[in-house]
């Protein structure tokens, strides 16, 4: 194999968001395990490295990933929002609970508010 350098590194994890998009995500996964491996606090590569465990199924390695990033960057709406995902799809009700509401704490969207459990109804009527 070719020496892995910086280079090589960002020409992996881009490689890896086409996999990812185009819904290869256990090629995805290989790709990113070298970035990681060279990397190890590299977030990005983590998060989409997460992203790509759920997309393939792979649940537990995607929690963690997901709870990695959370520990480095506790702000992180997106984060939060996937590792409900996560726990929703494992069947951990409260756990993605606690999340969804995170997720639409921090940042707002309409999706993580109705995920959580906000309509706008019942925001316009508390913000009144």
């Amino acid at each position: 194999m070719a020496d892995r350098n910086p280079e090589t590194h960002v020409i992996d994890f881009r490689a890896a968001e086409h996999l990812l998009a185009a819904r290869d995500p256990r090629g995805a996964v290989k790709l990113l395990d070298s970035v990681i491996a060279a990397h190890p606090e590299n977030t990005a590569a983590r998060l989409l490295r997460a992203r790509a465990f759920f997309a393939a199924a792979q649940l537990r390695p995607a929690q963690l990933e997901f709870e990695l990033v959370l520990e480095r960057e506790p702000d992180n709406a997106f984060a939060h929002f996937a590792l409900a995902r996560t726990f929703e799809r494992s069947g951990l009700t409260a756990q993605a609970t606690r999340h969804f509401r995170l997720a639409a704490a921090l940042d707002p969207k309409p999706e993580y508010l109705q995920a959580a459990g906000f309509d706008s109804e019942n925001r316009e009527s508390t913000e009144n």
